[in-house]
């Protein structure tokens, strides 16, 4: 969410890129100062700074960066996460925001209470993370800044394990010392025997001192800690719900303190106590908040196994002698060793040696690819069987594996647009909740029956304690972030958390051909021989000639050749007749390989293979001819193969009722030979990179939203265009730069994989929506006591606690169902991104 305009007296200073001479500087200069709300600006160009000063209540950066941009130069934002700690509900998240965003540079803050981080955009200097980090703690919180180097996995375990010990801590203690006074108070009113032993052994007032003596501790020990964080939000005048349990149980405990020990205070027969109430209230809400706690470290459970895959060290060649140093002082340029069954480090190119490494958790593909000098390797990846060295050319962030952490992190750290509302509600929730309690306590105590001063306290407490706003607060985070960890287990990165959501809606998938249905490659897929002729000796004889030269058709003949194991003989009296075909002479033997005029030129009658000829174009292939001493020998046609699982995917596409039309440069006849083999709605052929997206844009007009899947160079404006663009893993960097999702195997499976989970991720968000607004809806008033006058019904303030507590556990275990999501088709399972794939997804 945009900051906006920002109450805060404050300065920044804005990076600018562009600026060459003094005419740059009193440019950007004026343009500046033109900003309502700007009142001094000074721009350095030695060191590319503007420095901005705002009226109090005018700072508006995102107008200055705007004003900038407009007179033709660059402001420089930054991005920076911070770990907050102390959030429980969607009240702690509005604060955070707000208090973020009232600083002045800050352009869009965004927290998330399931993964407790915030990322902020900002203008401004180094200086800013600490301004962002002392916004969060003056709103009650704390915060640290993230460095994208460091390892998080141990330090987040750690914090996470800290948490949960503490709590279980607190639980244990606050449930040994509510069970006496739960048995006191309760076990006196429904359990004569408990009654008569109370009285007869410790007497009524000594079981009140008793009583309170225990709730005190309770209180004022494990249930501290919402006391240190409701009574500051309190006091400036923005409560959470640790203020709402703290309401409810001082209110309890309070009464009780005066019943027990100036009773003549109250009006008679009112001298009544509730400290197993605040005592049990305290003690069921600790409970809830220790499930919660173990049930979030589960949805971070993809993110978890992604770290994991990383090596914690290295072998590195320094000063000629192997060394062993942590994975983070690896150097681009480093010679790193690596010995049988250890992971490689880090990305790289051999050097020397070769062995065969699993790729699996990268490509997907089960068997291990032999590497040699000059192949690429990848860090993560394990080696199986030989040893070898490799010169290290990326590190630390810039690795295969840590883009997709990176990635599959920003994706679960987004707010989809269906956070919105959430946002709107929760923001008054707590203060609405604070006044339907009020106004609870002064009705019972109006026109309630007698007791009324009890009837009003209970119910009142009821309400606050009843009220949960950590469930709306985590209904959408942990969907999303169990969601987007699933996508990426079955291959599919969400560059964009927004398109888990678009992605549902679409209505029509339109497809690149080449290299996204097709294998992008051409390979020989027909070889038919005249009778007389051996399949195995006139394709040695044709790729020997092909092997001269240097056309994509011939390569393929001779990869066919080659794969075959067939040895390929030398030519002599090789010619290529331009536009008709090649001729050479193989081991004494004539051999001429062209398209059917150049047979027809030589004399050749290609009538025997007519029926083939005509099959082969239905097929959209053009044929080719060889003739062998002067005899028509074989036909042969060469063309870009469908990928296996692409009739798979258009079958599961349909079946979720979409539309699916392909897009293509390629020929029309091609193009609608491939559409009637596996099943496409729509061919639009022979359309140039622009036009693709004018295609898109008819296509959105005439079926709705659209999906553009592609992989290549020319595929990057469509893309762009699309609602929601799919990039193909294996294609280039721009394309997946320009997408929205990216299918990390190239497996168009995928697709059918990434719309179907986003269906299931959005139903998940509306169930858990569902069930934290309809709890609200429906037990606030029951706990009001709207009931009471038809059936006698009211809530007790420890039902309302347990209720309140289980909430937010149903919340987050409905959400940890998506780990059990399984892909309507099977694609490749695993982390696959190739390696060739590598700024793409960054």
């Amino acid at each position: 969410m945009a900051a906006g305009k920002l109450a805060s007296i404050n300065a920044i200073d804005i990076p600018i890129q562009g600026m060459s001479c003094a005419s740059c500087v009193n440019r950007v200069e004026k343009a500046i100062r033109a900003v309502e709300g700007v009142t001094a600006a000074n721009v350095n160009l030695a060191t590319e700074r503007a420095h901005v000063e705002f009226a109090p209540t005018e700072a508006n950066p995102a107008a200055v960066a705007e004003a900038i941009r407009a007179v033709g130069y660059e402001p420089s934002d930054s991005t920076v996460e911070l770990k907050i700690d102390g959030m429980t509900c969607a009240s702690c998240v509005s604060r955070v925001e707000k208090a973020l965003q009232r600083i002045s540079g800050v352009l869009e803050a965004h927290v998330n209470l399931a993964t407790e981080r915030a990322s902020i955009r900002y203008l401004g200097g180094p200086d800013m993370v600490d301004r962002l980090i002392d916004a969060v703690e003056r709103a009650g919180y704390e915060a640290e800044a993230i460095r994208q180097d460091q390892d998080r996995t141990d330090r987040e375990r750690a914090a996470r394990e800290a948490e949960i010990s503490s709590l279980r801590h607190a639980l244990t203690i606050a449930a040994i010392l509510t069970l006496p006074v739960f048995v006191l108070d309760m076990g006196s009113h429904f359990i004569p025997a408990v009654h008569d032993w109370v009285m007869g052994t410790l007497g009524h007032g000594t079981s009140l001192y008793l009583q309170f003596a225990l709730t005190t501790l309770v209180l004022f020990g494990p249930g501290l800690r919402f006391f240190r964080k409701g009574v500051p939000a309190l006091m400036r005048w923005s409560p959470d719900m640790n203020s709402l349990v703290v309401l409810g149980t001082s209110a309890a405990y309070a009464y009780s303190v005066v019943a027990t020990f100036l009773p003549g205070l109250l009006p008679p027969g009112m001298a009544n106590v509730y400290y197993e109430a605040a005592a049990v209230i305290v003690t069921l809400i600790l409970l809830g908040r220790y499930l919660e706690a173990k049930a979030k470290g589960r949805t971070s459970e993809a993110i978890k196994h992604l770290m994991g895959l990383q090596a914690k060290t290295a072998r590195v060649v320094r000063g000629g002698e192997a060394l062993e140093v942590p994975l983070e002082q690896v150097l681009a340029g480093d010679i790193v060793q690596v010995r049988p069954g250890e992971k490689i480090p880090v990305d790289g190119e051999v050097v020397e040696g070769s062995s065969f490494v699993d790729e699996s958790m990268i490509t997907g593909e089960p068997v291990p690819v032999q590497k040699a000098q000059g192949a690429e390797v990848v860090g993560g990846t394990i080696n199986k069987t030989g040893s070898f060295t490799f010169r290290a050319t990326r590190i630390g962030s810039e690795t295969v594996l840590a883009q997709i952490i990176r990635m599959v992190e920003q994706a679960q750290g987004s707010k989809l647009p269906i956070q919105a509302l959430v946002d709107r509600v929760t923001a008054w929730f707590v203060p609405a909740v604070m006044a339907a309690a009020a106004l609870t306590f002064l009705v019972w105590l109006v026109f309630g029956p007698d007791p009324a001063l009890t009837f009003a306290l209970v119910n009142a407490v009821a309400v606050l304690i009843i009220a949960c706003p950590c469930a709306m607060g985590l209904a959408t985070p942990t969907s999303i972030m169990v969601g987007t960890g699933r996508a990426a287990e079955l291959g599919v990165l969400f560059r964009q958390g927004e398109a888990l959501q678009s992605l549902k809606e679409v209505g029509v998938v339109a497809l690149d051909k080449t290299g996204t249905l097709t294998l992008g490659r051409p390979d020989l897929t027909d070889f038919v021989t005249a009778p007389g002729f051996s399949d195995a000796e006139a394709l040695r004889l044709v790729a020997a000639v092909e092997a001269r030269s240097e056309h994509p058709i011939a390569q393929a003949i001779v990869a066919a050749a080659e794969q075959r194991g067939l040895a390929l003989p030398a030519t002599d009296a090789f010619e290529a007749v331009p536009g008709f075909g090649v001729s050479a002479m193989v081991e004494g033997r004539k051999v001429d390989v062209g398209a059917d005029r150049f047979m027809t030129k030589l004399g050749f009658s290609i009538a025997d293979f007519a029926d083939t000829a005509a099959r082969l174009g239905a097929e959209g292939k053009s044929p080719l001819y060889a003739a062998i001493d002067g005899k028509l020998a074989a036909i042969i046609a060469v063309a870009d193969p469908v990928k296996p699982s692409t009739p798979e995917a258009i079958g599961a596409l349909h079946a979720l009722g979409l539309k699916v039309a392909m897009i293509t440069g390629d020929n029309r006849r091609t193009a609608e030979a491939i559409a009637r083999q596996i099943g496409i709605d729509e061919v639009v052929a022979e359309v140039l990179p622009d036009g693709k997206v004018e295609v898109v844009k008819r296509l959105r007009q005439a079926h709705g939203r659209i999906a553009f899947v592609g992989d290549g160079i020319n595929d990057a404006p469509a893309l762009a265009e699309a609602d929601i663009g799919i990039a193909i893993g294996t294609g280039t960097d721009i394309a997946i730069e320009s997408a929205d999702v990216v299918l990390m195997s190239g497996d168009v499976r995928g697709v059918v994989n990434a719309i179907a989970l986003s269906k299931a991720t959005i139903r998940n968000i509306g169930q858990n929506l569902f069930w934290a607004f309809a709890y609200n809806v429906l037990l606030i008033p029951v706990a009001a006591g709207v009931l009471y006058p038809f059936n006698g019904t009211l809530l007790s303030p420890i039902v309302a606690a347990g209720a309140m507590a289980l909430s937010s556990v149903f919340v987050i275990g409905n959400a940890l169902r998506l780990r059990r999501f399984k892909a309507p088709v099977a694609s490749m399972q695993g982390i696959s991104l190739p390696a060739q794939t590598v700024k793409g997804v960054a």
